[in-house]
């Protein structure tokens, strides 16, 4: 293993250990939130939409931090504010303290994404960007689902304590790990084209922004969906009768999908600024979304899973590898794809809470709202579209 391998796989590696520790803690918070404490689907997404607005309001700034500071300096960081703030979770035993405390890891966090995104494209070659950024999702996406499938379990044998603990072990690991790759010697540098030599369907600078800025569209209403439903998982579970463990194993099955997804777009770059595809992926998101929370069939539940893993995959993927790709300004530009996720996992929640709040005697008037909410995302990327494409003529 050469010295480029050995930063990478190091990179990697803390990346998925950051997606599993944040995954299995913040969603199995809404469990424990539900049922130590009683809330309900709105109050649930309420603290959803609050996480949300920290997590844009500070992403962005931490992705800019992070180009002048330094990513090692704001990786370091990062696990640091995590850890303290897990371990203040794991000895509050009233709400207000557990939502102060996930505050404090959300503001941790925001220093770590923008950071390994950059970290795993910085240096490389705009030909091999898309290969970069494909481990990147794969390795994410894995450990992802596996947390959401696992979780459950783990709180069911280990009690609540685990989902701070656990990551608490996990963000001391990263600490070390960073380190490590920090005092690596750096390796030599690769010259940088502005075009692939290979390519002669690369995108004009135009084109390509518009992209980047249908992408950054999308995936906010991607989170949007994404985020609400975590919220409402310990709903979905009483809906269905369904244990944690239970809800974790039926409802992570679309981190899964997203996974193979992931996969897919990683080895065949035909979707590689072809329009058709991510609003194909939209719409199908939209659907399933409301299949998922709206049916009540276990099994419609599953396949529509299938569906909204596929389209979250895309949708996300086109959002970071066209923030990636080619740009110079790698972690600043990661904030801003940081920042846009926030802002979808704010306002999706706020909207369902709103909407619960004032029709209270509707049980699935806030997963209709947040439908609609979604159409009106995919008929903006759509005159967004129009309008760019107008616009370059």
């Amino acid at each position: 293993m050469n010295l480029r391998q050995k930063r990478q796989s190091l990179c990697f590696t803390i990346e998925g250990l950051n997606s599993f520790g944040t995954v299995l803690y913040f969603t199995y918070l809404y469990f424990l939130l539900h049922f130590k404490f009683g809330f309900t689907d709105k109050a649930n997404l309420a603290v959803a939409a609050l996480l949300g607005f920290c997590y844009a309001l500070s992403s962005w700034q931490a992705g800019r931090l992070a180009q002048r500071w330094g990513y090692f300096a704001a990786l370091k960081l990062g696990f640091a504010i995590m850890a303290v703030g897990l371990l203040t979770g794991a000895q509050l035993h009233f709400a207000a303290g557990q939502i102060a405390a996930a505050v404090v890891v959300t503001l941790g966090m925001c220093f770590t994404w923008p950071v390994l995104e950059a970290l795993i494209s910085e240096n490389e070659t705009p030909d091999r960007v898309p290969y970069a950024v494909g481990i990147y999702n794969i390795t994410w996406a894995a450990t992802n689902a596996s947390a959401l499938f696992i979780g459950g379990a783990i709180i069911e044998k280990l009690g609540y304590q685990s989902i701070f603990y656990i990551p608490v072990g996990i963000a001391v690991l990263q600490f070390a790990l960073t380190r490590w790759l920090e005092k690596l010697p750096l390796p030599a540098a690769v010259e940088k084209t502005s075009a692939l030599p290979h390519d002669a369907n690369r995108p004009t600078p135009a084109h390509a922004k518009m992209f980047l800025r249908l992408a950054w569209l999308a995936n906010p209403f991607a989170y949007i969906a994404i985020n609400t439903l975590i919220a409402v998982l310990p709903g979905v579970a009483v809906k269905f009768h369904l244990t944690p463990m239970f809800a974790g194993f039926a409802c992570s099955l679309w981190g899964f999908v997203r996974l193979g997804a992931f996969v897919l777009l990683w080895q065949w770059p035909g979707w590689h600024y072809r329009f058709r595809w991510l609003v194909t992926a939209f719409a199908a998101m939209v659907l399933a979304f409301a299949a998922i929370l709206i049916v009540p069939n276990l099994a419609v539940l599953l396949v529509a899973q299938v569906f909204f893993g596929v389209a979250i995959g895309l949708i996300y993927y086109s959002s970071l590898f066209y923030s990636m790709d080619a740009s110079d300004t790698k972690s600043e530009h990661g904030g801003i794809h940081e920042a846009a996720i926030g802002a979808g996992n704010c306002l999706g929640p706020a909207v369902g809470a709103v909407t619960l709040q004032c029709v209270p005697g509707a049980a699935n008037a806030g997963a209709w709202a947040v439908t609609g909410l979604l159409l009106l995302g995919l008929g903006g990327m759509v005159w967004l579209q129009r309008s760019e494409v107008e616009t370059t003529k």
